[in-house]
């Protein structure tokens, strides 16, 4: 977990390029956008806004829910919340 970004407070440079790799590292793991907005105190449109910027493909509505897919999403994110 990250600790939560205070309210309304600008994240620029660094501490920015930070947070993105970490938000493009949870993304690409399965993670959603809401859980990640919910995990640092931000909004789904920052996240979502950070996520573009660094020129992520985003995934369709509702992700993996079935198959080998879904399997390995979950796996990946037992693997990173342990």
């Amino acid at each position: 977990m990250t600790a939560k970004l205070p309210k309304g407070s600008r994240i620029t440079g660094e501490g920015r390029q930070d947070l993105a790799a970490s938000l493009v590292d949870r993304y690409n793991r399965g993670e959603s956008i809401r859980a990640m907005a919910e995990d640092i105190g931000r909004s789904y449109g920052f996240v979502h806004g950070v996520l573009v910027e660094q020129g992520v493909t985003m995934r369709t509505r509702g992700g993996a829910t079935r198959g080998a897919a879904a399997e390995a999403r979950r796996a990946a994110l037992k693997q990173g919340r342990s």
